[in-house]
């Protein structure tokens, strides 16, 4: 590697600061964010690189030649994108072999920062995540000894209620919002069952129809970061599951108490 300038170190510095930024977003482990944060900033010619993280923000640092640059970045969780973060590894990989090919550092920064530039972040269409979690969400009241009665009326309540959870996300409402509104509805469609007397067990339709609010993996990170010494973050992310735990509960209260329901469970 040859001697890097200091506009060269800030433009890696940046590069590393979105790589840990769109990590944290999309979902990736703590662990995960600081090793290709690092790993990152090193084969593109810094000696050091070391990242803090919080729950909403990313303090990264690189040191070069007794030069040294602290950024601290503010990031916004999306939803979970695991493509997206198989994409980065993959970058980070091409980025460290390369280093071993005499590249010159800008030539190397730049088609790295071409690389995430041109990531995919397509999705799968909203029709088809809606008619899969639909399916799910019956297949369990299924598996629970439900009639086709009642896994008729789980798979349109799953469905409504992603469609109406993406459209929420989509213009940008409270996530905790979003979870009350989204298991106010599936929980409504799934107590119809009640009033028709609609299958051979109720209850079961209305369990179902809010599978797809269990904060699944946001849980197992912040297990897994709490277990790996990121005890912050961790912290921080079991509150936000825990809330929107909270938050579903509270929408399925509200449908049962609109509805006069007085008993519910299995």
């Amino acid at each position: 590697m040859t001697s890097i300038s200091y506009v060269q170190q800030q433009h890696i510095t940046r590069l590393c600061v979105r790589c840990g930024l769109l990590l944290m977003q999309y979902g990736a482990e703590s662990a995960v964010v600081v090793d290709l944060s690092k790993r990152l900033g090193v084969a593109l010619g810094m000696n050091s690189v070391e990242c803090s993280l919080n729950f909403n923000a990313l303090t990264l640092t690189t040191i070069c030649d007794e030069r040294c640059i602290t950024t601290t970045r503010d990031t916004i969780n999306q939803s979970i994108h695991v493509n997206l973060l198989v994409q980065i590894q993959q970058i980070v990989n091409k980025t460290e072999a390369a280093t071993n090919d005499d590249k010159l550092t800008s030539e190397l920064t730049e088609r790295t920062i071409l690389a995430f530039d041109e990531l995919d972040k397509t999705v799968y269409p909203t029709w088809i995540v809606c008619l899969f979690v639909g399916v799910s969400c019956a297949a369990f009241a299924y598996l629970n000894d439900g009639n086709w009665s009642i896994t008729a009326v789980t798979f349109v309540a799953g469905m409504v209620a992603m469609l109406t959870r993406i459209y929420l996300s989509k213009h940008h409402f409270n996530p905790f919002i979003t979870v009350i509104v989204t298991a106010f509805i599936a929980s409504l469609i799934g107590s119809t069952t009640y009033y028709f007397d609609v299958g051979n067990s109720a209850d079961i339709a209305v369990a179902s129809s809010v599978l797809l609010l269990v904060p699944s993996f946001p849980l197992i990170n912040s297990l897994s970061d709490i277990l790996k010494g990121y005890v912050n973050i961790g912290v921080g992310r079991a509150v936000f599951t825990y809330m929107l735990t909270l938050s579903s509960c509270v929408g399925i209260v509200l449908a049962l108490i609109l509805l006069r329901i007085q008993h519910w469970g299995f």
